[in-house]
């Protein structure tokens, strides 16, 4: 063995009586063992609920499943804040989340919260009549994770115990939403933060919900929307993410109307802090479609400063700028590769179509103002497979290798002039990696160009519109669920 010393790990939970490869080398390892994990930059720390290295016990279903545990990172975060907890978040339906903030307001801690108005009320309190089909799947799938001894009825004490914007009320929690700027409220709060005393910051992807982290509480063969966490370690970083929970907040529930959402924040552009020695750019949508700050521009300068590749993995792709960006791109030899959500991908407004030189008309048989499909199609552009009920709900892109794109930011119309968004540029090759690896996990499998889906789908719509031209509309600027 030229005295080299053997020690291999075997993680818990790997099959026994696996074999040794090739020797006791350096090269060797442990067939099935997990592979030796990637670095990270200081003041960074990550998640991602569906990778295939790492595993944890569902809370839903109590079974061991591949993927790191979103809802324990955020409940770290929060039970490690000792003065300020400041959560802005679409939807917060996780139950120990609520218990867990709860707590930390009885302690003493300074807490507010801001909930996209959609959500901010108990679901318990809502009558199925009311409710349109997205929120009545919600509110079953709610139910479902209240009814903690499964006998298809819920008590009253599973519903105070399962219903975790009422935990908050509760509580005494300190909750407003987006209309009490006094407005119906802005495009969407789609926000997906906490900041913990002004140090702390954790944001990504994932909405606080059982079905954008561990799966539908109702469907045991779901996973949950595929979605990511991170974590980061920076006075300034969370310094910024301060000043936009305040420009929301106001002065809180029952005072003046002086929360600002939507464009009514007037949002500064670009903003570069360091994170313990990483450069992270930092933009809060939205803005108006005449302001140069606005998030599609700033996504199409930087993809166009691309030299090699771009990976994507997209919930939403609608913007017409960046399906251009791309076209350049691909005209300069750059390896574009970009998986999109399929219940999204062969949607009339989006962009995956451009790159697949196919255009579809909407249900009125119109065809967006200014589509461009290419020429020819693109040979990397697909969706991946998902399990049955479950969304890629991943905003992220990766540049070069060393740039990361992410945040709640959906590459969408929407999200850069209606929505209040945060948009992150990472400039970190070791965070690069960790994103890479989840986009070859997904690339893994994935259905590639022109799908027989989107071959019936056209068949479909060819023979309900003809050509489909029969008007020209403005390209939509769609308002949809953002993935539980």
């Amino acid at each position: 063995m030229g005295g080299l010393l053997c020690r291999p790990t075997v993680r818990m939970g790997l099959a026994l009586g696996l074999l040794l490869l090739g020797g006791c080398t350096p090269a060797a390892r442990l067939v099935g063992a997990a592979p030796p994990e990637l670095p990270l930059p200081r003041g960074f720390e990550m998640a991602f609920n569906q990778r295939a290295e790492t595993s944890y016990r569902s809370p839903i279903t109590h079974q061991l499943r591949p993927g790191d545990d979103l809802e324990a990172l955020l409940l770290r975060a929060i039970r490690g804040a000792h003065r300020e907890l400041l959560i802005a978040v679409q939807e917060l339906s996780l139950p120990e989340v609520a218990r867990a903030v709860v707590e930390k307001q009885r302690q003493g801690v300074r807490v507010q919260v801001i909930l996209e108005n959609t959500y901010s009320q108990p679901w318990s309190e809502e009558h199925e009549l009311d409710l349109n089909a997205h929120q009545r799947l919600r509110q079953q799938q709610l139910r479902a994770l209240a009814d903690s001894n499964h006998d298809g009825v819920l008590s009253n004490g599973e519903r105070e115990r399962g219903d975790a914007v009422l935990i908050l009320r509760r509580g005494n929690v300190p909750v407003i939403d987006d209309t009490a700027d006094g407005s119906a409220g802005s495009g969407l709060m789609h926000h997906k933060f906490l900041i913990a005393d002004r140090q702390v910051v954790v944001t990504g992807s994932a909405n606080f919900t059982p079905s954008c982290i561990h799966g539908d509480p109702d469907d045991p063969s779901t996973r949950g929307n595929v979605n990511h966490l991170l974590r980061m370690e920076s006075a300034a970083l969370a310094g910024l993410f301060a000043a936009e929970f305040e420009r929301m907040w106001g002065d809180g529930p029952m005072g003046t109307a002086d929360s600002r959402f939507g464009l009514a924040k007037g949002e500064p552009g670009l903003q570069r802090v360091s994170v313990q020695g990483t450069d992270v750019d930092v933009l809060f949508a939205p803005h108006s479609p005449s302001d140069p700050r606005n998030g599609l521009l700033v996504l199409e300068q930087s993809l166009r400063r691309a030299r090699q590749r771009v990976d994507l993995a997209l919930f939403v792709f609608s913007a017409q700028n960046l399906a251009d960006a791309f076209a350049h791109l691909h005209g300069l030899g750059v390896r574009i590769r970009l998986l999109a959500d399929p219940g999204f991908a062969n949607r009339s407004f989006s962009e995956v179509l451009d790159l697949l030189g196919v255009s579809l008309p909407d249900r009125t048989c119109g065809i967006e103002a200014g589509n461009k499909p290419w020429a020819s199609a693109i040979d990397g552009v697909g969706t991946p497979r998902l399990a049955r009920g479950d969304k890629l709900h991943h905003k992220f892109a990766v540049i070069d290798h060393r740039t990361v794109i992410t945040g709640s930011f959906n590459w969408s119309p929407s999200a850069a002039h209606g929505n209040d968004e945060t948009l992150l540029l990472i400039h970190s090759p070791e965070v690069a990696a960790h994103f890479e690896r989840e986009f070859g996990r997904l690339w893994r499998g994935a259905e590639l160009g022109i799908t027989p889906r989107l071959e019936r789908k056209r068949a479909r719509m060819k023979r309900a519109c003809g050509s489909g031209q029969l008007r020209q509309l403005p390209k939509p600027l769609p308002q949809m669920p953002s993935g539980r």
